[in-house]
């Protein structure tokens, strides 16, 4: 046996340091319009833990994710309701027995929201907004429209919707009424000017 070159007992930095950062599919131009495209991002991670959400994220960044072509099968209902990849159960089963979709350890803190739940809120939120003045309406739609921007380049770390962060003592349908008897007691209040 010879005692030169690749044994593993080397110590010290690399002998040739990267002069770039290597990027998965560095040379084929990917379609926009294909899933993980600019059209067409990836879905949001949700129902993991936190160190799963971290396993997936590590996939989607250097090119190993696989994205589900159809819905997998449940290993708790065996039905076919899963639609995120590397998730083992689906929505229901890890909502009701508090567990990661992935690995199906009990954890208390749960990365991301369901889908039922954000579109619960938009449809508060719309409704909400339906009943607000032009004004107010526009001011809002701005607001959502600049956070959905920076959400977009930080991940957000809590639950808080902006609809909470925008009403802070009253809820969308106080703020609604508001709005609506303060329309009506500013055109009483007003004197009309004769020219």
């Amino acid at each position: 046996m010879s005692s030169g070159g690749g044994g593993g007992n080397r110590s010290g930095p690399p002998k040739h340091q990267n002069k770039f950062a290597w990027k998965p599919h560095g040379g084929v131009k990917i379609n926009p319009t294909e899933v993980g495209g600019q059209f067409r991002p990836y879905s949001e991670i949700t129902g993991v833990c936190a160190r799963c959400k971290e396993q997936i994220d590590w996939k989607r960044r250097y090119g190993k994710y696989k994205p589900l072509s159809e819905p997998a099968k449940c290993q708790r209902c065996s039905k076919r309701n899963v639609r995120q990849a590397y998730h083992n159960l689906c929505n229901g089963c890890a909502k009701e027995h508090n567990v990661c979709a992935k690995c199906s350890c009990r954890v208390g803190n749960i990365v991301g929201r369901d889908i039922s739940e954000v579109e619960a809120e938009q449809k508060a939120l719309e409704e909400a907004i339906k009943n607000a003045r032009e004004r107010d309406r526009r001011s809002l739609l701005r607001a959502m429209n600049k956070g959905k921007s920076n959400d977009s380049a930080a991940t957000p770390t809590t639950d808080a919707s902006k609809a909470g962060d925008l009403f802070t003592e009253l809820s969308l349908e106080e703020y609604a009424e508001h709005s609506r008897d303060g329309d009506v007691e500013c055109s009483k209040g007003v004197p009309e000017v004769v020219g």
